[in-house]
């Protein structure tokens, strides 16, 4: 079955959307999703930004905004809610998806997406971490230890200088295995037709 790398940061709300959409998608599509968390900030600083663009161009983060109450809606989500403080704190929240195996990584990513886009909670509260890993039937005690554990920085800390490496400068972004890259949830059904094979020849 052909791949797709999904990758994404918690504090990307069109990473929600994304993430609300991909797998149905790609089980239409015969292909397999790779959920890969990394961070925004790292990322932003390599293209010149010291801040969300949301913050630098503060037109466009209220474009964003009232963008993303449409495609909630449009998309049959909870009612748009920009949490406080944003950008929210994404690095507990991707370090405990690392902890998470493959499989109970998507489940996972959708409920602090939930939380934080649909209930506008702050994501890096310790707190509501553990409360969604219990709901998914997680120890959370033990993930959320796993998450202080150098291994998991350093796994997290290569993924992200892994995305530097491909040239990313935003998420969602989806890259296909040949290498080819597709950036912003509105290139979804895109990334997926090229990872399939079925695009233009």
């Amino acid at each position: 079955m052909p791949k797709i790398d999904f990758w994404y940061d918690y504090s990307s709300s069109y990473s929600y959307l994304a993430a609300s959409r991909i797998e149905p998608l790609a089980k239409a599509a015969g292909v397999a999703v790779q959920w890969r968390p990394f961070l925004l900030g790292p990322v932003f600083k390599v293209v010149g930004l010291n801040a969300s663009p949301a913050e630098v161009f503060p037109i466009k983060g209220r474009y964003a905004w009232r963008d993303m109450e449409r495609q909630t809606l449009r998309l049959g989500l909870p009612k748009f809610k920009l949490p406080e403080p944003f950008p929210t704190h994404s690095l507990l929240a991707a370090r405990t998806a690392l902890v998470l195996s493959d499989a109970d990584r998507p489940a996972f990513s959708r409920a602090v997406y939930q939380a934080e886009f649909g209930d506008g909670r702050e994501i890096g509260d310790r707190a509501l971490i553990a409360d969604i890993l219990k709901r998914l039937g997680h120890d959370a005690d033990a993930v959320l230890a796993a998450t202080g554990e150098q291994a998991t920085k350093d796994r997290l800390r290569a993924q992200t200088e892994e995305a530097v490496r491909l040239g990313m400068f935003g998420a969602p972004t989806f890259v296909a295995e040949d290498g080819e890259m597709f950036w912003g949830n509105d290139r979804l059904e895109q990334a997926l037709e090229w990872a399939s094979g079925s695009r233009p020849k």
